[in-house]
């Protein structure tokens, strides 16, 4: 009896001691929200807040960024140690500015493209709905994304700035945070497959607390990409393709890691350089791509070249491709929005889907009898 009365006080005891802890401004994590693809951020929820870490901000990123997200509805309620962050964030988010054109798809999919008020280079945006904005004055011009008009910037005051950085020296960017805005670096362009890329849309429902249907977005995305995917698995025959153009010295086009390298998989062609490794484009003299490519049967993304004509005024001997002499040479550059933008550059990240079926309708046309191609059209 004695003994049991000890074990009854033992456990008020460590019942006592544990409600009289000092409260910790860290919660345990509770749930960590699924990325499929997705491996250059993550998104944990807590019982009070979230965090967001950006694992690669940019390539080889040595530092991963984690801010506290908090909805203004917590903000009086909880107490966290700043020092523990590289940011604590207020959300819903209300007014925001992004510093790349394929941010913008995320925040029209979501349909809180209003929240944008502020963007680097509105004549690169090509959405109408977007324009229309830029058009009446609701999205200000802040200049160039290397040199922010920090002045309009504190002026239109957002909550939030959207970055992106090569190497994370951005002078302009430091000097926003040292103003009071936080920044948060979008990292969707350093992903090494189409639907990862196309995944960050999670990571700006997050931010405006549209989580649910950021996920209802990509789910549907990821359905098409797939059953695309399938679908090109019922083709006959593989096109051989050729891709890009020269720079200079150098014919620029994707080595066989990469994104655009892997849509040409899925669509089930035979790329000529799939078999390459590497980080960034091939750079190969004209003589070599002559030799493989010749006879290719279809040539997509001549650089910025918008017609046969163009491609033979830069260089006669585009002239001797297969490719050239049959008309088969299809581009993305013809595909602009008023003020020139071009379309692929905006939503081309946000819908890999779109451009998988317009590579399978070019490449596989009995596959996709009444579908149009969005991005890509044959060059003028």
């Amino acid at each position: 009896m004695v003994f049991r009365y000890f074990l009854l006080s033992l456990c008020l005891v460590f019942i006592n001691c544990k409600n009289k802890q000092p409260e910790s401004s860290v919660i345990l994590d509770v749930s960590k929200v699924k990325l499929s693809y997705a491996k250059g951020f993550e998104i944990t929820h807590h019982e009070n807040f979230s965090t967001l870490t950006i694992k690669s901000p940019w390539p080889k990123a040595e530092k991963a960024y984690r801010y506290a997200l908090v909805h203004k509805n917590m903000i009086p309620k909880i107490t966290l140690n700043k020092d523990e962050f590289d940011g604590i964030i207020t959300i819903p988010i209300e007014k925001i500015v992004v510093t790349s054109t394929t941010h913008i798809p995320a925040l029209e999919l979501l349909e809180i493209e209003e929240s944008l008020i502020g963007f680097p280079g509105t004549d690169y945006i090509s959405s109408e709905k977007t324009r229309f904005r830029v058009d009446n004055g609701s999205i200000r011009e802040l200049g160039k994304n290397e040199s922010v008009n920090i002045e309009v910037l504190l002026e239109i005051k957002p909550d939030l700035v959207i970055g992106f950085g090569i190497d994370g020296n951005n002078k302009t960017f430091e000097t926003i945070k040292k103003a009071g805005i936080p920044i948060i670096y979008n990292g969707d362009w350093v992903e090494h497959s189409p639907l990862a890329k196309a995944e960050w849309i999670k990571f700006f429902g997050v931010l405006f607390n549209k989580r649910q249907k950021a996920d209802s977005i990509f789910n549907t995305i990821e359905k098409n990409y797939l059953e695309a995917k399938s679908l090109a698995l019922q083709a006959k025959n593989k096109p051989t393709i050729l891709s890009g153009a020269m720079h200079k010295d150098n014919w620029y086009l994707p080595n066989g890691t990469s994104t655009e390298a892997d849509i040409l998989k899925d669509a089930n062609v035979d790329y000529l350089w799939s078999n390459t490794k590497g980080s960034g484009s091939l750079a190969l003299n004209f003589e070599v791509v002559f030799k493989q490519a010749k006879h290719a049967d279809i040539w997509i993304n001549p650089s910025y070249y918008t017609s046969y004509k163009d491609l033979e005024s830069a260089n006669q001997h585009y002239t001797t491709f297969d490719a050239f002499k049959n008309k088969s040479i299809y581009t993305f550059a013809n595909t602009t929005g008023a003020t020139g933008g071009v379309l692929y550059y905006e939503l081309g990240i946000a819908r890999p889907d779109i451009v998988l079926k317009d590579i399978i309708k070019i490449c596989h046309p009995d596959l996709l009898t009444d579908y149009e191609p969005y991005f890509y059209k044959p060059l003028n």
